[in-house]
């Protein structure tokens, strides 16, 4: 038996290559993160908290099938949770003109195009999950360095943040000067009000949100080269090899909300420490 003919794949990765270089490179970004400047800065805050629910019902569709309920599972999967971003909507279009060129070249399946669109919206998808990853590990290096303690996410940093404000805004407002005021203050803190941490949450929520808009600027061009672009398409194309119509919950979702998850767990547990 003859060893299978290898050539179109390496054709179809050697596409894939030129592909990611041109999206996702330091001026490919640059470019495609000029569509983020209109109406995705008011999506992206909708979008992060949606989150949530499109995790839950990316799990609950493989348990439906596992009860032989398929027709809902199916529903399931196909429901768009996220406001769909002017971003978004550009790299599918890339990506969907990137496997119209490789189908015509004969190196991708002609896949019906509703299983082009649900694919690509999902790769869509998990760049955005990659994007709150970036902005976790920023909110985490913020709170290392400006208070030395470990903050996955915005409602632990939400504390120290409000806590901090209220703390200038005291000394500030001190009687006696603000050089009395912070010797008082730095002897007694000043007590933090419910609704300073509300609204300080609210607010950090809010930048978070924006930060997640624009994290591709960092997070493409360090994906790029590390390959995981790359590799993402081809697991993408290998999909459609097998005409899966079934959306694929990517890890990155799943990473995104572990970090909300340990943000929660661990104000609840300094809450309950005191």
């Amino acid at each position: 038996m003859q060893p299978a003919d290898t050539r179109p794949l390496t054709r179809r990765e050697t596409e894939v290559r030129r592909f990611v270089r041109a999206r996702y490179g330091l001026r490919g970004t640059l470019s495609l993160h000029r569509h983020a400047l209109g109406l995705d800065l008011l999506r992206a805050p909708v979008n992060v908290m949606l989150s949530p629910l499109f995790l839950l019902t990316r799990l609950a569709a493989p348990i439906l099938r596992r009860l032989r309920l398929a027709r809902a599972a199916d529903w399931l999967s196909r429901r768009q949770i996220f406001l769909k971003s002017d971003i978004a909507r550009r790299i599918e279009a890339d990506l969907a003109g990137l496997i119209d060129d490789l189908a015509a070249k004969g190196l991708a399946p002609a896949a019906p195009p509703e299983t082009v669109a649900r694919a690509v919206a999902d790769y869509a998808e998990t760049r955005n999950a990659v994007s709150e990853i970036t902005t976790s590990a920023l909110v985490a290096a913020a709170g290392l360095l400006l208070f030395h303690r470990a903050t996955p996410g915005v409602i632990s940093l939400a504390g120290p943040v409000a806590q901090l404000r209220a703390q200038a805004q005291a000394v500030e407002d001190f009687a006696l000067g603000s050089w009395v005021g912070r010797m008082w203050y730095g002897a007694f803190p000043t007590q933090l009000s419910t609704l300073d941490l509300v609204l300080t949450g609210v607010v950090l929520a809010v930048l978070a949100s924006v930060v997640t808009t624009f994290a591709g600027l960092v997070a493409d061009p360090l994906q790029r080269a590390s390959g995981t672009h790359r590799r993402r398409i081809m697991r993408l194309l290998q999909r459609l090899d097998r005409a899966d119509q079934a959306p694929a919950l990517g890890r990155e979702h799943l990473l995104a909300r572990m970090g909300d998850l340990s943000d929660a767990a661990l104000s609840l547990w300094r809450s309950l420490k005191g």
